[in-house]
């Protein structure tokens, strides 16, 4: 069991229709039939969506994704139409708030790996592949990969894990030529992204994408290049063969895991409410990762 531990009843506002609570956004359609993504502060972690906010975690998300699409414009479209505040909405909706296109979106997480860590990990430790594609021997948490690979995963509903799938799953899925367009396309953000990164200070690990179409047009969409949605670690730290210091939820799975939080992960029960210094500590750090990034002061 997991998912909402108090999943939020959705706002009306007149003029939108609302589609979808997500681990953090929520989703509504405008009546010009364009979608209106609304990026919460709610904090997910272990497949739980936690009853603890993190204060400007929304915004956060939106102001970060929203210079990263300026630095990718030429390499591929992406889906903001506006940031104005929708006629009727809360004031808590300026600055987390994205009018985009409505896009058949492919149903494939795009995850681009340039170290090892996590679930690459856990799959290299076992069989020295990710994703089914063979890595040298001696890689450890951490390495930097020989070039940057392609690891696919399938999207998961809210409560529920993403699995990582071979290449040819998503060709068999969506067909040889879209595969093919969105390992190109997540491979190319990711080293643009990679190489900004690097000049900051900061190693971008590895990263998760959406794309969608608009007529034969793929654009990405929804978040990009997040603490969320990736991983990013201090250039200064980094230390192969050990867990890294990242600018993400870290505090967050620490606490929990912890005897403090006397939560067991392995229950059905809920997470607890997090405690002031957690909240303050990931707020910290996602601010952080905004500001060596953009060189602008939150």
């Amino acid at each position: 069991m997991s998912g909402f531990v108090e999943k939020p009843e959705p706002l009306e506002v007149p003029g939108l229709v609302h589609l979808h609570t997500g681990k953090v956004r929520d989703l509504y359609r405008n009546e010009a039939g364009d979608l209106v993504m609304v990026a919460s502060d709610r904090m997910s972690a272990y497949d739980w969506v936690l009853p603890t906010e993190i204060p400007d975690k929304g915004r956060v998300l939106t102001q970060l994704s929203l210079w990263w699409f300026d630095q990718l414009a030429d390499l591929v479209p992406n889906h903001v139409l506006s940031t104005a505040l929708p006629e009727g909405a809360p004031a808590d909706w300026q600055g987390r708030t994205l009018i985009c296109k409505s896009l058949r979106m492919v149903p494939v997480e795009c995850v681009a790996r340039g170290y090892l860590t996590g679930s690459g990990l856990a799959e290299y430790d076992q069989t020295r592949t990710v994703c089914g594609l063979a890595l040298p021997e001696g890689l450890v948490d951490g390495s930097e990969l020989p070039a940057p690979i392609f690891t696919p995963a399938t999207k998961a509903e809210v409560g529920e894990h993403d699995e990582n799938v071979s290449y040819e799953e998503v060709a068999r899925q969506t067909g040889a030529d879209t595969a093919a367009r969105l390992r190109q396309a997540t491979l190319a953000v990711y080293s643009r992204a990679r190489d900004i990164a690097r000049e900051r200070g900061i190693i971008l690990a590895d990263t998760k994408f959406e794309f969608g179409f608009e007529g034969e047009d793929l654009v990405l969409a929804d978040e990009v290049l997040t603490p969320d949605s990736s991983r990013f670690w201090p250039a200064d730290q980094w230390q192969p063969g050990r867990a890294q210091a990242s600018y993400d939820k870290q505090f967050v799975r620490d606490w929990l895991t912890s005897a403090e939080s006397g939560w067991d992960r392995k229950s059905e029960q809920p997470p607890p409410a997090l405690p002031q210094q957690v909240v303050d500590a990931t707020r910290a750090k996602y601010v952080e990762a905004y500001e060596r990034l953009t060189g602008v002061r939150w």
